[in-house]
């Protein structure tokens, strides 16, 4: 990945965490917020409703009070205390009186249980109350199961004792609790109050009051107080949107002996807080967009200004690597980037001094060497000449006899050595005139097949012990781009030169394989191998191990090898051999070039 791609992936990768960070942070925030502000308005919608149960139970408490004080209610408890036992005469009192109070409930209880008068269920009267309390009675309202002829009700009672003789009567009365009750609570925008009347065991719809909608969704929730009588709080999903949602708080509500007998159920719908949020990630969307947007066009921007003068640093340096050592970098600014710049070109000019006292150390060394090369081998030649000259010479002064004797064979050796002369001047004139290659289509199987076909003649010869050759071909190698003639040469010079390291016997391996888009060609011998410090100068020109050689035997196989872009590098220990590994691309390029 370029330096560019990583940098715009830096840039656009911390907006979207910036981003993503606020976000989360604002949603976060709001959220509990909306928690903080919803149980706010859920407490007081809960305060309210108290405040209004109490004054509502205030409001009865005074009639019931009313009522107790009542002339009616003074002849019913003398007559009770006289010992009276027909009731039938006060059967319509309760109605007439509730009527008259406003009261939905109103019963007279003797001290005994029996009811007097029933407004809400007149043929009562004579049966016996079993929710009257015992002792004194309450002073202020209470929750309270009405039975009527079609069911049981919810009311808000309030009792009064009427003390006339020795038995007192008992005056309970009561509101309903119902729709016109709920309706009085003044809800916040976004809330609603429901009452669940706890009348029968498990839920029951009809028993919810309140605008309720799909009521069987509340059924866990009412269940869970109604089994733990402890105040819940649960989360509806009235459809898929979440802006449906609502938090349901649910408040049980007592009666006078802590039995459960109604269920407050406030709503607060999630609408607003789902709208926000659905609004904080538009608008982080959108932020987000226009952020990454300009992260790529900041990142453009800061890319181009940090890595065109790396570019240039990189081009400059592939240039140097070419051997264009006259390469300059333009320094356009004085930061980090411009001293690079400056310390670049510096170093290339410093290099390119050094290039060129090395170049001209290199070349006295090799002239020097080509000096020291070439007296040591015409050396050898030239002392027998001189000493023939001069056993010719003697004889000429000393006797014509005696010279016409020596002659032939003095001049036998002056020819060899003469020969000999231009054998040495002949390698060194070869050396300095090596070819450049003719590039073809090649198949390197046939060209070691070749070099194995002519040293047949040389591997089986008496004049040393016999050498075996082993071929090792990939079948599948492909073709390369190549001069078959050089390759034959290099071949056959690594091959003889194995040959010349095994005078006693042993195996030549030629081998080839494919190597990616690279041939590969190994000559290896068994002979007596080579040390590290031999294998490092080996192919350095005019170097030799052999008693007789020139040493230029293994720098012209270097020398061609590179001309043909390849590497041969060689692999020897002592006693175990030496393998030389030759590497040659394909250099198919080279043949539309030449084409």
């Amino acid at each position: 990945m370029s330096f560019r791609r990583k940098l715009l992936l830096v840039f656009a990768l911390t907006v979207f965490l910036c981003v993503g960070a606020v976000s989360w942070i604002v949603s976060t925030v709001t959220r509990r917020a909306f928690e903080r502000a919803s149980e706010d308005q859920t407490t007081a919608l809960i305060a309210q409703f108290r405040r209004e149960f109490s004054r509502r139970g205030e409001e009865v408490a005074h009639r019931v009070e009313t009522i107790a004080g009542s002339e009616t209610a003074t002849r019913m408890a003398l007559a009770v205390s006289r010992g009276s036992t027909d009731y039938s005469a006060y059967v319509n009192e309760a109605k007439a009186l509730a009527d008259n109070q406003q009261l939905d409930f109103l019963e007279f209880v003797d001290s005994s249980g029996t009811i007097l008068s029933s407004a809400q269920w007149p043929a009562k009267f004579g049966y016996k109350e079993g929710s009257l309390p015992a002792g004194a009675s309450p002073g202020g309202a209470f929750l309270r199961q009405e039975d009527l002829p079609d069911g049981a009700a919810l009311s808000l009672s309030a009792i009064r004792q009427v003390e006339i003789g020795e038995k007192p009567i008992y005056v309970i009365g009561g509101r309903r609790l119902d729709q016109e009750f709920m309706a009085s609570l003044e809800l916040p925008a976004g809330m609603r109050a429901m009452l669940y009347r706890n009348l029968a065991k498990g839920f029951s719809a009809p028993l919810l009051v309140g605008p309720s909608g799909n009521a069987q969704q509340l059924a866990p929730l009412i269940e869970q107080v109604q089994q733990h009588q402890q105040e819940a709080t649960a989360l509806l999903h009235w459809s898929g949107d979440a802006a449906d949602d609502e938090s349901v708080h649910a408040i049980p509500l007592n009666g006078l002996d802590n039995q459960l007998l109604g269920i407050l159920l406030v709503g607060n719908t999630r609408r607003p807080y789902v709208e926000l949020r659905n609004r904080i990630r538009s608008a982080a969307m959108l932020a987000g967009s226009v952020g990454i947007v300009l992260a790529i066009l900041f990142s453009g921007w800061a890319s181009s200004r940090v890595t065109r003068p790396v570019e240039q640093l990189a081009e400059a340096a592939r240039e140097v690597a070419a051997g264009n050592w006259n390469t300059r970098v333009p320094v356009d600014s004085s930061d980090e980037l411009g001293a690079l710049a400056e310390s670049f070109n510096r170093m290339t000019e410093e290099l390119l001094q050094q290039r060129e006292r090395l170049v001209q150390a290199e070349r006295v060394a090799a002239w020097r060497e080509l000096a020291r090369r070439l007296a040591h081998e015409l050396k050898n030649p030239l002392f027998p000449l001189q000493l023939t000259v001069e056993n010719l010479v003697r004889a000429r002064q000393q006797s014509p006899e005696q010279f016409d004797e020596i002659f032939p064979e003095s001049s036998a050796t002056l020819l060899a050595e003469i020969a000999n002369l231009k054998t040495i001047i002949s390698r060194f004139s070869e050396f300095s005139r090596m070819p450049q290659p003719q590039f073809q289509r090649v198949q390197v199987n046939e060209v070691v097949q070749n070099v194995a076909r002519l040293l047949q003649a040389q591997l089986q010869s008496p004049k040393h012990s016999p050498i075996e050759c082993r071929l090792e071909l990939a079948e599948d190698l492909a073709s390369i781009a190549a001069d078959p003639e050089l390759l034959h040469r290099a071949f056959s010079n690594l091959a003889l030169n194995a040959m010349d390291a095994m005078p006693q016997g042993g195996t030549l391996s030629l081998r080839t394989r494919q190597s990616s888009d690279r041939v590969v060609v190994e000559i290896a011998d068994t002979g007596a191998g080579l040390t590290a410090e031999e294998c490092e100068r080996l192919f350095t020109p005019y170097y030799t191990s052999k008693a007789h050689g020139t040493g230029l035997g293994l720098a012209i196989v270097q020398s061609i090898i590179s001309d043909h872009g390849g590497r041969i590098g060689v692999h020897s220990e002592p006693g175990r051999g030496t393998a030389f590994m030759i590497e040659l691309p394909d250099n198919l390029d080279k043949l539309a070039a030449a084409g």
